[in-house]
């Protein structure tokens, strides 16, 4: 964030194609999850929380790949929050329903940039920090994050009239 604006700082695609196991999938998301830290030094990661679906396999997949995610932001003392799906696509576009168009769409006008198709897969992730982003800056997400009102206060005392 540079003075209250938010920028996309980088973005883009693990390509697993070629790996012949999904272990080596899981191991490849890993080592890179951890070079995107190394490299940037957050203090803060945010994730997609699991969510169902009708493929269980699909499921399986996409867990394991958001535990080895987690596992490398926590290895490396990175704060990991998780977000449901509708409550990312309604922090990016005010509906929890928005298509994936919807929320590259707005992602492009909050963040003043242009998504290109190649790494239009991107969005989900970028969705998830913007999220976060405004989750953590509004007195709400606060509110929620700090153990409710009462840790609030506990924080805030000069805020309680």
């Amino acid at each position: 964030m540079r003075k209250k604006k938010l920028y996309l700082v980088e973005h883009g695609l693990v390509k697993l194609g070629h790996l012949s196991s999904h272990q080596l999938k899981l191991k490849k998301i890993f080592e890179r999850i951890q070079q995107l830290i190394d490299i940037h030094e957050p203090k803060e990661m945010a994730v997609e929380a699991p969510f169902f679906g009708k493929n269980v396999q699909s499921m399986l997949k996409l867990g394991r790949a958001q535990g080895v995610t987690i596992a490398a932001a926590m290895t490396k003392n990175v704060e990991v929050s998780e977000y449901a799906p509708k409550r990312i696509k309604q922090s990016v576009t005010g509906s929890g329903n928005a298509s994936k168009e919807q929320v590259a769409a707005m992602i492009e006008k909050i963040l003043d940039t242009k998504i290109e198709q190649a790494t239009f897969d991107s969005t989900d992730a970028i969705a998830a920090a913007i999220c976060h982003y405004y989750q953590s800056t509004s007195v709400l997400g606060k509110i929620t994050k700090k153990g409710g009102w009462k840790g609030f206060i506990n924080d805030n005392p000069d805020r309680v009239k």
